[in-house]
């Protein structure tokens, strides 16, 4: 598997910089919309992830389209996610999302559009904690 065969979506070049800096391992991006509704297409290597991060206001919805990964919210268990799972991610809920240590993993971002919505990045999910999902 690969990125190439991942999603019925294109998938183009790594992340820009204003966003690989709060990645760890290799990720890339493709908008499909920007007006309206914001929706990106995001595929990630095997063992990449995104820092912990808050939608402020918004939230955002996950629809995978390929490969395997994980979703966490604070506090909660880590989910494993198939291509067709949903994940509504309510307004002001510190979370991360990324690829499984051994498959590539991709998924529909939408951004729900809220007035005076922002992004705010934290810290890296900590390695040795990833590395024990799944064990």
């Amino acid at each position: 598997m690969n990125k190439e065969n991942l999603s019925v979506f294109p998938t183009n070049d790594p992340l820009p910089d204003e966003f690989a800096k709060n990645f760890i391992g290799q990720a890339y991006l493709t908008m499909l919309t920007q007006k309206g509704v914001i929706i990106g297409n995001v595929t990630f290597e095997p063992g990449c992830r995104n820092n912990w991060h808050i939608h402020h206001k918004g939230g955002q919805i996950l629809l995978v389209t390929g490969g395997k990964g994980y979703y966490q919210a604070w506090g909660s268990e880590v989910i494993t996610l198939y291509p067709g799972d949903i994940v509504e991610i309510p307004a002001e809920t510190k979370h991360w999302h990324g690829a499984t240590q051994d498959s590539w993993f991709c998924h529909l971002a939408i951004e729900i559009p809220a007035e005076d919505s922002s992004n705010e990045w934290l810290e890296p999910v900590d390695a040795s904690e990833y590395m024990r999902i799944g064990q």
